[in-house]
């Protein structure tokens, strides 16, 4: 692996070893010795933090790509002089790191992580409360991590692609834990009026606030909480399965018998939150139909469509689409409709139809009204048979807002819009339970991680070497 020192920062092992000694005996999560930008940049750390690969648009990365110093250029990158997105990112990062604009913490720590936030309509502010760390790899089935929904395929290539020519982790995923007692709460919120750097205002429109806790015992009552713990990996899916693939690579280039399993590539960045907060939010993702497969663009698509769905669904008129969201609320399988010229309808599954859902899955899963939706819309309207096939279909896209939704049907540039409701936590959490997954893009866990305010490395040999000297002394 590839060294790096940074503007004299002593060697991580001499700083580290003795430390780590404490808190290694439980594998699950191990704190980390975590790469922020420099003191003076991270006073103006709102110019530097930017939102995740899955939610960034175009015109936001075409902005945040102005800032020569932005984490976008790591975490979404481009192509720049002559090379392709990920060596252009590795050669930044290079850069950043020979000149100090990113630079380790002293000590390793678990890193709090807090995001004060409103919901629309509501006065009251929340804080959903938080901490970053690494967790072990593992392989789904095989305990510590579970998922809750399905990914897409080319968004696991291009994350591990990325992750190959960096060997450094520019965003945690998020994960769930839960503790109906709070004892990390305690910890954490201690930790956060001294912190390290927080955002004014990030563009979700939440305050994002970082800080450490660096007491080893401390962190081995993390330790304790999660060891023996399924952590629901609520988002970063795609992110995640990219890290498995990369453990993957090492250990076969290892061979048998050439790895420990406690190298640095063996773990992840994850942020976790109790699930047991009210302040874990999830909001709704939305259908954009880009294309209607055996409908013919014209004047009677939408009744040719309208058609179809009466099979499954009722069918219902509404005078207003701004309206949707509250005509659907709380209702098992109910979904909004907005169909160019602005027609908007209320569509509800009739009961005695759900019992044609034959796909092979857990009765969580099919109970989900977004199930219902893939199935009946996806599936028997549009012929997109099967839930692979509808994972790879580029003819979807997933919107969180209801406005944009509208705007683009309006536009021309969708052809028909579904409108859904929110997944609850416990829906989430039985899926976990029954073994399934959901499909693609079920939930949106609000608000989300932000990218910049930590990075993870994977390329050092110090940090292999600590991780080498703690476990070998087990």
């Amino acid at each position: 692996m590839v060294s790096f020192t940074v503007n004299s920062v002593p060697p991580l092992p001499y700083l580290t070893i003795s430390l780590f000694h404490h808190f290694t005996h439980l594998a699950d999560i191990l704190p980390l010795r975590g790469w922020r930008y420099a003191p003076a940049l991270s006073a103006e750390i709102d110019a530097l933090v930017s939102p995740l690969f899955d939610v960034v648009s175009a015109r936001q990365r075409a902005a945040l790509y102005q800032n020569p110093l932005n984490s976008i250029h790591l975490s979404v990158p481009r192509a720049e002089d002559g090379r392709g997105p990920g060596q252009a990112a590795a050669a930044r990062l290079a850069t950043w790191l020979a000149t100090g604009v990113l630079r380790p913490d002293a000590l390793p720590g678990i890193y709090a992580y807090y995001q004060y936030f409103r919901l629309p309509g509501e006065a009251r502010e929340r804080c959903r409360k938080g901490f970053m760390c690494l967790i072990r790899a593992t392989e789904w089935g095989a305990g510590g991590v579970v998922r809750h929904e399905s990914t897409l395929p080319a968004a696991v290539e291009d994350r591990a692609a990325l992750l190959a020519d960096l060997r450094w982790q520019t965003s945690a995923t998020h994960g769930l834990y839960r503790d109906e007692t709070f004892e990390l709460e305690t910890i954490l919120d201690a930790a956060i009026t001294d912190p390290l750097c927080q955002t004014e205002e990030d563009y979700q429109g939440a305050r994002d606030v970082l800080a450490v806790v660096q007491d080893a015992a401390a962190i081995r009552r993390f330790q304790r909480l999660l060891a023996g713990q399924t952590v629901v990996l609520a988002d970063g899916h795609h992110r995640y399965e990219a890290s498995l693939a990369y453990r993957r690579a090492w250990e076969q280039a290892a061979g048998p018998g050439g790895y420990s399993g406690h190298e640095p590539w063996n773990y992840h960045l994850m942020y976790l939150t109790n699930a047991a907060s009210d302040d874990l939010r999830i909001l709704p993702t939305h259908r954009l139909l880009l294309d209607l497969p055996g409908i013919a663009a014209g004047a009677d698509a939408g009744a040719e469509l309208l058609r179809r769905l009466s099979e499954f669904f009722t069918v219902q008129p509404q005078a207003e689409a701004q309206d949707l969201p509250d005509l659907i609320a709380g209702k098992r399988w109910a979904f909004g409709l907005y169909l160019p010229g602005g027609a908007a309808y209320k569509l509800r599954l009739r009961p005695e139809v759900h019992e044609q859902l034959v796909w092979d899955t857990t009765p969580e899963v099919k109970d989900l009204d977004l199930t219902v939706l893939h199935y009946f819309v996806l599936e028997r309207v549009l012929g997109i048979v099967g839930a692979e096939a509808q994972r790879a279909w580029p003819g979807v896209a997933y919107v969180r807002g209801l406005a944009e939704c509208l705007q683009q049907v309006d536009r021309g540039q969708a052809r028909a819009a579904l409108l859904t409701n929110e997944v609850t936590m416990a829906q989430v959490e039985a899926v976990c339970r029954s073994g399934a997954v959901m499909p693609a893009k079920s939930t949106f866990f609000y608000p989300k991680v932000l990218a910049g305010l930590l990075f993870a490395s994977l390329r050092d040999e110090a940090a292999g070497a600590v991780f080498a000297a703690c476990f070998g002394a087990l």
